[in-house]
């Protein structure tokens, strides 16, 4: 009972957190600027959008054939099918419920694979644990391709924080800030050893060290080779449809791979910020695209287009894989 209504509580808490940041990037817009996002998105080339949920697509099959190479050692080659159709149901049930499409990804290969769900756990915390990795670096090129617009916004920020209004540089400032950060870290690590006992506590310690066992795991997949290409293929086909949907609006068609990065990077931390995604990505990407000299209106509006493409490719064919895998698995 407690759990469910942790559960409750969470779902509701993100989703509302979405519905706050998708009334805070309104609020401030004239009637005329409403009148030109729902425009801008009414006059979209939405037949430019097609390769862009084609790359999603791929990059939704070559994660299901990753998952599967994560497999073998454990002695399971389900089919790439039945792996496929639980990927996808995955992504659709997590729109739904928060982190049921993990339960359901497992649930479907043991009911169809007679793969073991304890033994599918582990496989998921090395997906995570790469994925987030992938995120890092990804971010890293973000910075170094731009440290221009980066570094200038960067030193804006320095500047504000660490020098008076008169232009003096405060070191004493600076040593505060490194002081506490260290402090901080020495102290949560302190705290993390010492309150272990504690159920919380003892979650984020688990969740450390589930991203360890996570990246360290990849030593016992066979094939390494194949596991790396396809994760490269992964996020390379993330990028692609949010470099190609720029030409789906007049707008942001003049920008290039920079900015791609950016909305990659920033995009992608949003996405898990609420539920589904929904009021943070669309933040995320009016943000991301000012720093290029894009309207706050024009920002929203692509922000609003590639999430709406990303949902409603989920849904279709999340309900299409719903149809199809009895169908697929009659036999069984």
């Amino acid at each position: 009972m407690r759990k469910t209504l942790l559960n409750i509580f969470q779902y509701i808490f993100f989703l509302g957190l979405g519905i706050l940041l998708l009334w805070y990037t309104t609020k401030n817009l004239s009637p005329e600027e409403i009148q030109h996002l729902k425009q801008s998105l009414r006059e979209a080339n939405y037949i430019l959008i097609i390769p862009a949920m084609i790359m999603l697509l791929l990059s939704h099959y070559s994660r299901a054939l990753r998952w599967k190479i994560l497999m073998k050692p454990l002695g399971f080659n389900p089919s790439s099918v039945n792996t496929f159709f639980a990927v996808m149901l995955s992504y659709f049930f997590n729109l739904l419920v928060p982190r049921l499409g993990e339960v359901m990804k497992c649930t479907i290969l043991a009911r169809y694979e007679k793969t073991p769900v304890d033994k599918l756990i582990g496989t998921m915390v090395a997906e995570r644990a790469f994925d987030f990795l992938c995120l890092m670096i990804v971010l890293f090129i973000t910075i170094i391709l731009q440290i221009n617009v980066v570094g200038e916004y960067t030193v804006t920020e320095f500047k504000r924080i660490f020098f008076d209004q008169a232009g003096n540089f405060r070191v004493q400032r600076l040593l505060i800030t490194l002081i506490v950060i260290v402090g901080i870290v020495y102290f949560s690590m302190i705290l993390l050893r010492k309150f272990r006992h504690i159920k919380p506590v003892a979650k984020i310690n688990q969740v450390i060290r589930g991203i360890w066992m996570g990246l360290t795991s990849v030593r016992h997949v066979k094939n390494k080779t194949a596991f790396f290409l396809h994760t490269i293929f992964i996020w390379t086909m993330y990028l692609l449809s949010i470099r190609i949907g720029f030409y789906a609006m007049d707008a942001v068609s003049h920008l290039g791979m920079r900015p791609s990065f950016s909305i990659l990077s920033f995009g992608s931390m949003a996405m898990i910020a609420t539920q589904g995604g929904i009021g943070a990505y669309q933040f995320a990407v009016e943000k991301v695209l000012g720093l290029y000299d894009v309207s706050e209106v024009n920002g929203l509006a692509y922000g609003w287009l590639l999430w709406s493409v990303q949902t409603v490719m989920v849904l279709v064919i999340g309900l299409l894989c719903l149809l199809l895998l009895p169908i697929y698995n009659r036999k069984k």
